[in-house]
């Protein structure tokens, strides 16, 4: 896949993210976020290393491969977003993940999402 084919895919993702935000499905707009930045990342891997991207999920290490400067409260929310990505990924206890992920706190995520796929696709 190339660089163009995932950024493409991460838009789909985002906007996959509204959707499910719009149907108040919070915690799967929380991992739609975190599977749109992941595309982003392997997108700028395949531009920067001219290599196919490793399969994995996580944030962090994919920035280290492209070694990626990212502003601080960026650098933040994707810790933040590499965190919380199992648990949306794979809930242990559905109630909890209802709970903890209401519209408020997903609502910011998502607008964070947004603007740091943005800044991704920027570079």
């Amino acid at each position: 896949m190339d660089k163009d084919e995932w950024f493409k895919q991460a838009d789909y993702d985002m906007e996959t993210a509204e959707f499910m935000f719009k149907g108040e499905r919070y915690f799967y707009t929380v991992f739609m976020c975190h599977l749109s930045i992941e595309k982003a990342l392997k997108g700028l891997i395949i531009q920067k290393n001219k290599e196919a991207p490793p399969k994995t999920h996580n944030l962090l290490y994919l920035i280290e491969i492209i070694d990626l400067e990212l502003p601080e409260d960026m650098y933040d929310f994707v810790f933040t977003l590499n965190r919380v990505s199992v648990l949306t990924r794979y809930p242990d206890n559905l109630q909890r993940m209802l709970n903890e992920y209401n519209m408020d706190i997903t609502e910011k995520m998502l607008g964070k999402g947004k603007e740091l796929l943005k800044w991704l696709k920027s570079k």
